[in-house]
């Protein structure tokens, strides 16, 4: 599905609510060809990517306008955006009842065969292919669902980090790196102070890292091989598989036929995120991704291990020699950044 062309690339303001506890916050509408961007007016950095499938008004006829990209267990918006603008009013509008329109509408008889077909699927699911159920669940999760599922990670995780810190020009230093790195998936990082060995991957592109990675270095060069590392490892073992082992078979078939993690799902995974032993990847494939996007491989291998015992391969055949062809983040980015945690 497209967006209807005299709307493409529309845009206005409006007042975002990532929780219902969550202030409102200032950012700038996007309406993309399949997605609608929130983004901070101060940089154009993206806040949060919905699919325009599963945008829904909440209040029909009352103004301001209060959109949803879908809605939790209980009922309730998962997040909100205010919009006045009546042209971005009138896309969504637009864009929504096409969708309704071109919805297959299959007969009755055919709707319970499907409800009771997949209704005995789920069942022979729950009891004899567990771990199918799962990862079947995790292949055909939307991109939009991913990132929810993610940063309801994250504050499951700021039990035991602390909350993520939010210095405004770190933030866009932030986004600088994740824009260098976005053709790899990462969508957002993510600095929290405590708790953090390194950089997780969560679903969603939404990578964790630990301030110390930033505090202590030079430059970005060992930070970008952290995060590469957890995106490499991401790709090989999806981490919405991880939490769906966590949340249970109840929690999955509910996420599959709803599309809505129970509230209750991540309760608790906070510490089997943080103390699960980090996957080791073949320094040939590291060296083979350092290459590709142009990342001398010495600066992480040494950050891993300062005697270089562990990491000689890396360090040995390094594909730039210790040297990057060209800087991964700017000098006055890099500065940003490492005032993340400053307040």
């Amino acid at each position: 599905m497209t967006a209807l062309t005299k709307y493409q690339r529309l845009e206005c303001v409006g007042l975002w609510r990532l929780t219902a506890s969550a202030q409102l916050r200032e950012v700038v509408v996007n309406l993309r060809d399949t997605t609608l961007v929130l983004a901070d007016p101060r940089n154009e950095m993206p806040l949060s990517h919905w699919s325009l499938p599963s945008v829904e008004r909440v209040n029909p006829g009352e103004m301001p306008a209060l959109f949803t990209p879908g809605r939790l267990e209980d009922g309730t918006p998962s997040e909100t955006v205010e919009i006045d603008d009546t042209q971005m009013i009138a896309a969504l509008e637009t864009v929504r009842s096409t969708l309704i329109r071109r919805r297959p509408k299959p007969g009755r008889l055919r709707g319970i065969g499907l409800v009771l077909g997949v209704t005995f699927g789920v069942v022979f699911g729950v009891f004899w292919l567990p771990e199918a159920m799962i990862r079947h669940t995790a292949s055909v999760l939307p991109v939009a669902t991913r990132v929810q599922i993610g940063k309801l990670a994250v504050v499951e995780a700021a039990r035991l980090t602390g909350s993520a810190c939010q210095g405004a020009l770190g933030r866009q230093g932030a986004g600088a790196l994740a824009q260098k790195l976005s053709g790899q998936g990462l969508g957002e990082i993510v600095v929290v102070r405590d708790g953090v060995a390194g950089a997780l991957a969560l679903p969603g592109g939404i990578v964790l890292v630990s301030n110390a990675l930033i505090i202590g270095a030079e430059d970005a060069e060992p930070l970008a091989g952290y995060i590469l590392a957890a995106l490499m490892r991401a790709d090989s073992d999806d981490p919405v598989i991880a939490i769906l082992r966590h949340a249970g078979l109840a929690a999955t078939v509910r996420l599959l036929t709803t599309g809505h993690l129970p509230l209750d799902g991540l309760a608790g995974y906070a510490e089997t995120l943080l103390n699960s032993p980090v996957l080791a990847l073949p320094d040939a494939e590291l060296l083979e991704k350092f290459k590709q996007i142009g990342l001398s491989s010495g600066a992480y291998a040494r950050s891993l291990d300062p005697s270089g015992k562990s990491t000689a391969r890396l360090i040995a055949d390094d594909p730039f020699k210790g040297l990057s062809p060209a800087p991964i983040l700017s000098d006055n980015d890099w500065i940003r950044l490492q005032g993340i945690c400053a307040n």
